[in-house]
This record gives structure tokens, C-alpha cells and sequence, in this order.
């Protein structure tokens, strides 16, 4: 079969990946992305992001083959940066970027001039590039390590786009992008030139594909329309082949029972038959006769009701194989034993503060840069310290704003301390927190704190020591984490993947945390894997903290409490002003 069309971009006869530790990626993967905007879904793990590596050339399929009309640009999930680098590199322009301004300066080499080439108005080209993406032309001549990360991400979308590659392939573009940045990149999909391939969970994002792309069971299918028109028809799709299920059931059921009959009138007509010739009621030439008759009548009526039944056999397991039997992560928190009149924590600055009491769940919004993930990341430093120094004390303790590295042991209880927490790294302006608790839970954003060389097993086996492999074994698969995959590398993990094999060192923890802080939880998340989180965490009977810029993730929550925080300090936003 050829799937190459008029319109194809990509094409992929029977592509298989294996990893080489022997597992399969992918496994004959046919199909084409046109030309336009395609979505491309599919539950964590189904090999989405290793598919977009694999048409970029980051990796080289084990058998098969992959077709590309032109060259192709690629933003792969995790953006590994060069926090030095200028954002002229970033964005890819920096060679002809330096070489105009050294000629403008006065610089004669003629290298500076191989260097230009036509790309004279590069500088007005890159500037126009980032004021697409709602970024400040000044931004040019920064680093890296200045922007935010949903900075960095638009800056390498604006690079791409400036570049203007004929493919295009987005991984997770939206995660670490605040409301306005989404929008942003809304719009620069919208008017998007060329072929583009978005991997995403992000329905808002996926509503302006041309077409829905799902990868599922390594069957590659391309649905015409947006997220929101193919769910609806999946979701039909999937009633209709139940209630096929359901009407071949019956069907079966009608047939074996009709078998059965049948073969009771032949028992009976072979009984009585019998007993006719025992009794010479007959003779014997007539009843030989009469018993080979029936013997063919008995052997045609067998064959017709088994073929009937096969029949419904068959359409059974053909209705039954329409119907998706996907197993879910199944998230069960432990009990902290905490009482709802109990103090957790309490969060503040200069003017006001609130505290978190009992199993109540806080969400802390604001926009990229506004110090959300440095505040949780300093708190959990500060903890450890405190723990450090034997246990907490009364009243404020100053923490200073540093280089915000990764916590280590990110899944694991920290012993906490009252602190004061400076987001915006001001030493006059400051955010307060006095933890009432002794344990916290944090799962941070990038999940960094996990060894990218060592096993599943061996990272969760380091923060459990007491729980015996097998049973540790046991525990992983309720996360989704089976066979082959718990003794491969972390860093050859997908996002959701390294998200459960994180949550899991946070879960098995023992005590269980008081307060559980997450920061942008639903980062690579599938959408069935984020209505367990959700389940989740409004049954959990301690106390949440989460940072989110997934507004529908956050309504779902049933938040007791929204705090915003801005360079003018913390807020408490009323659910609406929030969305």
C-alpha cells in the first residue's frame, strides 16, 4: 500500500524502532502527514516523540523507511540549552548577525562577507521574529540563562520559524508557556506556512490543526479536522462498536443456545431410534436404513448450527477488537492522617498572608518569570536545611535567592522550616512561608532530579531502600511501569513516562508528605493519565500546592484557594479572574 499523495510531507512505510536494550518503540508504523497543521496525539508512551525524532533524523529507524519533501526543523520536548548562549544563537543568526555588525564597524575580511551572503537585513529579519512571538527585539543580545523557559521556547519557535524550514515538528510546544505565551504560540500556528507537526496534549493548542494524527498500537491514523471534531468522533466510534459488541452477543448467544437445542432433538430422535430397534418394533433392514438417514440428516444439521455459530463467534471478537481496553495509571496517595483544623503551611509577603489548612488545595499562578517555581524550589531548599540544622524553629528565616538549580531528590520528604523566600531575587522584596509541617512532597517542573544513566528500579529502589525489589516491581506497574521498560535508562524515557517513574519515588515515600507541592504537574501528560492526577488529588487527604498554567486542569482541582503572584506580590484571585 502506498500512502504517498499529491499532498504528502512525510511518509512512512513500515518504520520499526527498537530500543537497545531490546524493547520496541515502534513496530511497522505506516502512514503520511500532508501538508497543513496536523495534531498528533496518543497516550503516553506510544511513541509520539520517538516518531517526530525519527522524521528529524535525531534517531535511525531500525527497519523501514521514512520519506520527507524538504528539509525539516525540530523543537524537540526537553529544550537543552546553553544558558551562556546569546539569543542570536538561539534563534540561529548569530554568524551573519556578528559578521554585518563587524562590517558596519568597519571590518573589511572578506570571511565577514562569505558570512553574510544576501542575509544582509538579518538583524530586522530576527528582531521582526521575536516581536512575532511577543518578544522584545532587545532580547536579541541576551543569554540564555536571562529568558524564562516559556521565553526560551518561543525564542527557538520565532528561530524556526525564521529559518523557515518546509517541515516543521513541535514537541510539547505549550509546556512552560503562561497564558499570554500560549496565546502567542496560538497564533503563530495559526498563520503557520509549510507543513506542521505539533505533538501536544494541549486541547486549546490542538483546536487549530487542520488535521488530528493519533498513534495508537504503532497504527498510524489521520483524522481531517481539529482535536475537538476527532474525539467526538472516536468517542462515536467507540459507542458504536460497544453496542456492535453488545448485538453480537446476543446474536452469539441466540446461535449456541439454537446448537444446543439441536443437539438435544438429535440425542433424543438417536435415543428413541434406538429404542425402537432394541424393542424390533421395526425391521432391521428399515432401521438400518432409517439410522444412516438420520446419521447424514444429524452430521448437515451439526455443520449448518456450528457454522452459524462460528459465524457469530467471529463477529463478536470483530466487535470486541473495535473497542479500546486501555489500561490507566492508578494513583492511589496515602494517608497522611492530617485533621482538617491543622495548620500546613502559611504563605505571605510584606502585606498579608494565608494559610493552608487541613487537605485544602492552593494553586499559585502568575506569568513566566514571576518567580512561581524558584518560591517552591527555595522553600524545599530551605527545608532541608533547616532539617540539617535540627528541625524548625520560630518565627521568619531569610533565604537567599541563588542560581535556581535543581532541588535534589525531588520525590523525596523534606524536613521543613519556616522561611522567608525571595522570588524575584530583591532582598527587599520577599515572600514568607512558615511551614506548620515537617514533611513535604515536591515534584518539581523538569523532573531533574532523577539519574538519566541508572534504571527505573534502581532510581525508585534509592529512595525506598526498605521496600524489596519485587514488591517495588509490583508497585511500578500500577503507574504503567512494566516489564522491560522498569530496567531501562530514565533518560530514554518519554515525558509522561519520567513523570510517573517521579511520582512513584514520591508515593512510596514513607512517612506520607502533609503537603504535596507540584509545579506544572500536567507537563507531557496524556489526557487520560491527567483525570487520574485530578481523581487523585481531590481525594488526597493532605494538603496541595500546585503551580499551573493549565486553566482547565486548575477548575477541575476544586480549588479552596488561588493565590497570584506578580512583581507587586501575592493576591488572592477569585476563581473567574483566575481563568
Amino acid at each position: 500500500m502506498s500512502f504517498l499523495t499529491p499532498t504528502s510531507a512525510v511518509v512512512l512505510d513500515r518504520v520499526t524502532f527498537t530500543w537497545p536494550d531490546g524493547s520496541t518503540a515502534l513496530d511497522a508504523v505506516s502512514g503520511a502527514f500532508g501538508a497543513g497543521r496536523t495534531g498528533l496525539v496518543g497516550r503516553n508512551g506510544s511513541g509520539k516523540s520517538t516518531l517526530l525524532r525519527l522524521i528529524a533524523g535525531d534517531l535511525t529507524p531500525t527497519s523501514g523507511h521514512i520519506t520527507a519533501t524538504g528539509d525539516v526543523a525540530y523543537l524537540p520536548q526537553r529544550l537543552t540549552l546553553d544558558t551562556h548562549a546569546r539569543v542570536a544563537e538561539l534563534l540561529g543568526v548569530a554568524g551573519a548577525l556578528d559578521a554585518v555588525r563587524a562590517i558596519a564597524a568597519g571590518d573589511v575580511d572578506p570571511a565577514r562577507f562569505d558570512e553574510v551572503g544576501d542575509d544582509w537585513d538579518v538583524e530586522a529579519r530576527a528582531e521582526a521574529a521575536l516581536a512575532e512571538a511577543g518578544l522584545d527585539p532587545s532580547f536579541l543580545d541576551r543569554t540564555v540563562g536571562e529568558l524564562s523557559g516559556g521565553e526560551a521556547v518561543l525564542v527557538a519557535i520565532a528561530g524556526i520559524r525564521a529559518r523557515r524550514a518546509p517541515i516543521t515538528l513541535l514537541d510539547e510546544p505549550t509546556n512552560n508557556l503562561d497564558r499570554e505565551a500560549r496565546a502567542r504560540l496560538g497564533e503563530l500556528v495559526r498563520s503557520w506556512r509549510g507543513t506542521l507537526v505539533v505533538v501536544s496534549h494541549d486541547v486549546a493548542l490542538l483546536e487549530f490543526m487542520d488535521d488530528t494524527a493519533e498513534l495508537y498500537g504503532s497504527e498510524l491514523s489521520v483524522f481531517g479536522g481539529p482535536y475537538s471534531e476527532w474525539r467526538t468522533w472516536l468517542d462515536a466510534e467507540q459507542e458504536s462498536a460497544k453496542q456492535a459488541e453488545r448485538d453480537a452477543k446476543q446474536a452469539f448467544k441466540k446461535e449456541k443456545r439454537q446448537r444446543i437445542e439441536a443437539e438435544l432433538k438429535l440425542a433424543t430422535r438417536s435415543q428413541m431410534a434406538k429404542k425402537a430397534f432394541e424393542e424390533k418394533r421395526v425391521p432391521k433392514i428399515v432401521a438400518n436404513g432409517r439410522k444412516m438417514a438420520a446419521q447424514v440428516s444429524a452430521g448437515r444439521l451439526r455443520t449448518e448450527v456450528a457454522e452459524k455459530e462460528g459465524t457469530a463467534r467471529e463477529a463478536l471478537d470483530a466487535a470486541g477488537q473495535r473497542i479500546r481496553h486501555d489500561a490507566t495509571m492508578k494513583i492511589e496517595l496515602p494517608d497522611p492522617g492530617v485533621s482538617r483544623s491543622r495548620r500546613i503551611a502559611t504563605i505571605g509577603d510584606a502585606e498579608r498572608s494565608w494559610t493552608i489548612q487541613g487537605p485544602e488545595r492552593v494553586a499559585l499562578i502568575g506569568r513566566n518569570g514571576a518567580g512561581k517555581t524558584t518560591l517552591l524550589r527555595r522553600l524545599v531548599e530551605a527545608a532541608g536545611t533547616a532539617a540539617a540544622d535540627d528541625g524548625p524553629s520560630s518565627g521568619w528565616v531569610t533565604v537567599p535567592v541563588a542560581d535556581p538549580g535543581s532541588v535534589p531528590n525531588p520525590g523525596a520528604i523534606a524536613e521543613t522550616t519556616p522561611a522567608t523566600v525571595d522570588s524575584r531575587g530583591s532582598a527587599d522584596s520577599v515572600l514568607r512561608t512558615v511551614p506548620h509541617t515537617d514533611r513535604i512532597g515536591y515534584l518539581p517542573q523538569r523532573i531533574d532530579g532523577l539519574d538519566e544513566t541508572a534504571t527505573v528500579v534502581e532510581n525508585v529502589a534509592a529512595r525506598a531502600p526498605e521496600i524489596p525489589e519485587k514488591e517495588l516491581r509490583n508497585r511500578l506497574a500500577r503507574f504503567l511501569i512494566r516489564g522491560a521498560a522498569m530496567d531501562r535508562p530514565v533518560g530514554a524515557l518519554s515525558g509522561g513516562e519520567r513523570f510517573r517513574v517521579a511520582l512513584a519515588t514520591l508515593l512510596l515515600a514513607d512517612p506520607a508528605p502533609h503537603l504535596v507541592v507540584l509545579d506544572e504537574p500536567t507537563n507531557n501528560l496524556d489526557l487520560d493519565t491527567v483525570d487520574q492526577v485530578v481523581q487523585a488529588l481531590r481525594a488526597y487527604r493532605g494538603a496541595v500546592l500546585v503551580v499551573s498554567h493549565d486553566d482547565a486542569f486548575l477548575q477541575r482541582l476544586d480549588l479552596d484557594l488561588t493565590l497570584e503572584l506578580s512583581p507587586d506580590g501575592l493576591a488572592e484571585v477569585s476563581p473567574a479572574s483566575a481563568r
